[in-house]
């Protein structure tokens, strides 16, 4: 999902997907801002029909909300409780992953896990925020489907991308590319109670 890993092509609903993601995670569209189809559409050189699927999917992953004849807008900033509630979800979800991989991950796997590592570390080096947010959540998502394949994914992503709305923690880049690589490394050495240990202190 990270914009410098061209794994595939993306479609242009997909690129708008991901431009609207990015403008949300780096703040650039704030919360509670409400969304033109019509201007969105002439900024994307598109009709208003795709822009409806990219919002409809958007919303799908938690970043939009649509309300009947209002339209849609960028999701509110979750409160203290709903946010906590939001990363024990999360915790549990990741948690179950780590449980089923049963040492299922191939070497092809981890050399994948170490490339999007070099990204993350790249990206911080770069001051690129919005990308250090993206290749993050490339990182778990890779890891949570293999455990369970798009059906998983699909439980998972929606709480992630609340989430970033509230995110403000602020972590150096070596040790945030160290707290995810504590969790390849565990995973790599089959202890499921250190991946486990790893993935609960990275999700905070």
């Amino acid at each position: 999902m990270a914009g410098s890993r061209p794994t595939k092509i993306l479609s242009v609903k997909d690129q708008i997907a991901e431009q609207l993601r990015s403008d949300i995670i780096s703040g650039d569209l704030a919360p509670n801002t409400k969304l033109n189809e019509k201007e969105l559409a002439e900024r994307f050189g598109l009709s208003r029909g795709p822009i409806r699927d990219v919002i409809l999917q958007l919303t799908k992953e938690g970043l939009l909300i649509s309300k009947n004849n209002v339209g849609a807008s960028v999701n509110s900033v979750l409160d203290t409780s709903m946010q906590k509630l939001m990363i024990n979800l999360r915790r549990n979800i990741e948690v179950y992953a780590i449980e089923q991989l049963h040492g299922s991950l191939t070497d092809k796997d981890f050399i994948e896990l170490d490339k999007i590592l070099d990204e993350l570390q790249s990206a911080f080096e770069r001051e690129d925020y919005t990308e250090v947010t993206k290749v993050d959540i490339s990182f778990h998502r890779f890891i949570i489907y293999k455990a369970g394949g798009d059906e998983l994914v699909n439980i998972w992503y929606p709480f992630v991308m609340r989430m970033r709305l509230n995110y403000k923690r602020i972590t150096s880049g070596d040790a945030c590319v160290n707290e995810h690589r504590v969790i390849v490394e565990a995973l790599r050495g089959g202890d499921v109670t250190k991946a486990t240990k790893a993935v609960k202190a990275n999700i905070r």
